[in-house]
């Protein structure tokens, strides 16, 4: 087995530890009420969008999320919460060392041993979680299993959909097809994000993502037979019928969507061994991007 498919399997056991953890450790993350900043990059950015946006519709406080190479220093916040497994990456540290002393910074990290550790004002270390494979996956859904229980917003019946998403076989056809559109509302937009990124490094699938009332508004011209439109969540009204109209392939459950996530690393690993790719070790790509000066 690839390091990311044990990884992989692992995430039921990860989440628990992370609800856990979120009960008895929550003194860094940030109070309900403060105006927060999330940024990452990557997978930790998609983690952003979904946990800020979780954050502001439950009422908890106002969040935006951020490419850490794109954070708006203009603004106040009352925390700015880094996400990165590696604790090494370039614009994060970057972003870090510029906001300390004006801004209260924590970071969540999956590495004690790296340079985030000084960088944040608090960091938050889910080692147990941490991953040999370039391509994320416990890493990433550890996290925002934490910060869902944080919010009040974990149950159990997360992680036995997990485990369900794990045991079930995939969607007949998915394998075979040639593109992939996922589309997510609210906090779900992010894990789409996350879902087709998810695709291209492992299995260098051709994917699009789209917050979902903006499929009708162009992408749809891309559905056909042989593609598949993956829902994150409930799908907005007509819209399974529309794409079932096209030839496409329309994919949902009545899985929590985080769980979902799973099933699109699980048709990921299986489209790279069809194609006879390494999901460890996409082309082009590192564990963790540390840029040097020139």
């Amino acid at each position: 087995m690839s390091f990311v498919e044990t990884e992989t399997a692992s995430q039921p056991k990860c989440w628990r530890r992370a609800a856990e953890l979120a009960r008895t450790d929550t003194g860094a993350l940030p109070a309900t009420g403060e105006r927060i900043a999330v940024v990452g990059c990557g997978t930790s950015f998609y983690m952003a969008q979904a946990y800020a946006a979780l954050r502001e519709g439950s009422g908890q406080g106002e969040s935006d999320a951020f490419a850490a190479s794109e954070f708006p220093f203009g603004r106040d916040y009352d925390r700015v919460v880094a996400l990165t497994r590696s604790g090494t990456t370039t614009e994060v540290l970057e972003l870090l060392g510029r906001l300390r002393g004006t801004t209260r910074t924590v970071a969540i990290t999956a590495d004690p041993d790296t340079p985030v550790m000084a960088a944040a004002d608090d960091v938050v270390v889910l080692d147990f979680a941490d991953e040999r494979s370039v391509v994320q996956t416990r890493f990433a859904t550890t996290l925002l299993t934490l910060l869902r229980a944080h919010l009040g917003l974990h149950t159990d019946d997360v992680v036995r959909d997990a485990e369900t998403a794990l045991a079930e076989p995939l969607p007949e056809g998915l394998l075979e097809c040639t593109q992939f559109s996922f589309l997510g509302r609210g906090w779900t937009a992010g894990l789409a994000n996350e879902a087709a990124l998810k695709m291209k490094e492992a299995s260098l699938s051709w994917t699009e993502s789209y917050p979902a009332m903006e499929y009708r508004h162009g992408p749809i011209s891309i559905a056909t037979t042989g593609t598949a439109t993956w829902m994150f969540g409930t799908a907005p009204e007509g819209l399974a019928e529309q794409v079932r109209a096209t030839g496409a392939l329309w994919v949902e459950s009545g899985l929590d969507p985080l769980a979902e996530l799973v099933r699109v690393q699980r048709l990921a690993i299986a489209r790279a061994a069809a194609r006879g790719l390494d999901p460890d070790s996409p082309r082009h790509l590192t564990r963790s991007v540390v840029l040097t000066e020139s």
